[in-house]
């Protein structure tokens, strides 16, 4: 068993453990909402619904992620975490939006909560049994690069933050005998869940899209760049995927040109297992080897060069945005700008 499909089945063992807590917190809260009569346990309750529904569907991601590659499925089937990550963001809003609907037609018609310190009793045991799932699923998560594991502890977290609102509110009213507090206070919690699965959707989206995680090619271009050898003339082109728990990442490396294919291979290696010793994620690699032009000695430090041709001007940093620039790195086109003129003066 792989590295990564291992990964994949101690997420899913967790997630399975997230998803059986889930329904007994729920059914607790129903009865806290049967007893109290509270939009603020109702909203409370309705989304316990969908921390169930996307339990299962974290389930069901995380099952087919640990499935290997097929003929189907060559980059394995990872991508599927964005699917239902993206779906229990769906659900998130939805369920803010009957939240919203119920609390105001209360706040229109009124609405008087009973024997509010069982509902402050059972509300705060399952906010504080919430939050501790939550934090370790996001830790989790983390740790094994899981979105699933991570939305999931993000959302029971976020459920926590909103179970401590309803208890406030339960208090509040219990004191006071405002009763309007407790449709109030659902509605604000209401737009504060939307809130939260748009920020889940949003995050699903970028990768489903295959959005460029800035932060790690910076991350990646720094470390090469501390770590370069003369022979790697130039790194462009440079992609990265991500698929469940690990990285695909796609580059162009240029070197000397009169390199037998053994000795360019050996060189392209020693990249691919520099940046794998230096990741905690496992990475499929697609390099292609660029053979270097006559323009690539104004770039090249390799100084002892046998069949330079030109100077060398200027090395090229490797950053975010010359690794992932499509073309061969030039010293004229990268170095040199038009001043007012119109005539090339370099920067």
């Amino acid at each position: 068993m792989s590295e990564t499909q291992q990964s994949s089945k101690t997420n899913f063992s967790f997630q399975r453990k997230v998803a059986v807590i889930g329904i007994v917190l729920f059914v607790g809260k129903l009865v806290a909402w049967h007893l109290t009569n509270s939009d603020a346990v109702f909203s409370d309750a309705m989304e316990s619904i969908v921390n169930i529904i996307a339990a299962f569907m974290g389930l069901y991601s995380l099952y087919l992620a640990a499935k290997p590659k097929d003929l189907d499925h060559p980059y394995g089937h990872g991508k599927v975490e964005f699917v239902t990550s993206g779906v229990e963001g769906a659900l998130i809003i939805f369920a803010g939006i009957i939240i919203i609907v119920q609390s105001i037609d209360s706040l229109l018609h009124g609405n008087v909560p009973k024997k509010l310190d069982w509902g402050i009793l059972i509300v705060t045991l399952t906010a504080a049994i919430n939050y501790f799932m939550g934090h370790i699923s996001y830790k989790k998560g983390v740790k094994e690069n899981s979105l699933v594991l991570q939305s999931s502890g993000k959302h029971l977290q976020s459920d926590t933050w909103t179970t401590l609102g309803v208890v406030i509110s339960l208090v509040l009213v219990y004191f006071t005998k405002i009763y309007w507090i407790d449709g109030a206070v659902a509605l604000i919690f209401g737009a504060y869940i939307m809130f939260v699965g748009y920020k889940i959707v949003r995050t699903a989206l970028s990768g489903i899209m295959d959005e460029a995680d800035l932060d790690m090619l910076g991350r990646l271009a720094k470390f090469l760049n501390e770590n370069r050898e003369p022979q790697w003339i130039d790194i462009h082109n440079m992609r990265i995927q991500q698929h469940g728990s690990g990285l695909h990442i796609d580059a162009h490396l240029t070197l000397p040109w009169y390199f037998e294919l053994r000795e360019a291979h050996e060189q392209m290696e020693r990249m691919l297992k520099l940046i794998a010793e230096n990741t905690d994620r496992t990475i499929e690699f697609n390099f292609h080897m660029d053979d270097c032009k006559t323009f690539s000695c104004e770039i090249c430090d390799l100084f002892e060069c046998p069949v330079r041709q030109r100077t060398f001007v200027k090395k090229v940093e490797w950053n975010v945005e010359t690794i992932s620039q499509p073309q061969k790195h030039n010293f004229k086109k990268d170095f040199l700008q038009e001043d007012a003129s119109g005539n090339k003066t370099a920067e």
